[in-house]
């Protein structure tokens, strides 16, 4: 049980810094485009439609891709920016491979879902340096 005395001032609360809230935008805005897409894509919406929800889905994992990046450059060959990249390449192919839609977004899924959810020895572990790099 809390106590009074154990309860923080909001004054104590720190603010986010600003990257943080870019990415938590980016963020939001890419799952929402990507739900759409996806969706499109399970009820055979026509490509004419669904191509600015891809190229949307695209543009917010390249903008987050960079977000994540910045300022240490080692994310490119750990393990979370190379899920990151693997799923940025796939999307990238469903225009020529547009029967083959569903099962790659479904792949690209699951790779967001194990990436966000795996042991930090593994998000974390460089393939440059053979070993985790953080911060």
């Amino acid at each position: 049980m809390t106590t009074v005395a154990e309860v923080q001032p909001i004054e104590s609360f720190r603010h986010p810094k600003p990257g943080r809230v870019l990415n938590i935008a980016f963020r939001t805005a890419h799952i929402g485009v990507t739900g759409v897409l996806f969706g499109g894509y399970v009820f055979d919406v026509a490509a004419e439609q669904l191509l600015i929800w891809l190229y949307a889905t695209i543009l917010t994992g390249a903008v987050l891709i960079a977000i994540e990046a910045y300022p240490h450059w080692w994310w490119f060959y750990q393990g979370r920016g190379l899920a990151a990249i693997a799923k940025l390449l796939l999307l990238c192919l469903v225009p020529w491979l547009w029967d083959y839609r569903i099962p790659i977004l479904v792949v690209v899924i699951v790779i967001a879902s194990v990436g966000s959810h795996m042991p930090a020895r593994f998000r974390y572990y460089s393939f440059v340096h053979q070993r985790v790099l953080k911060e």
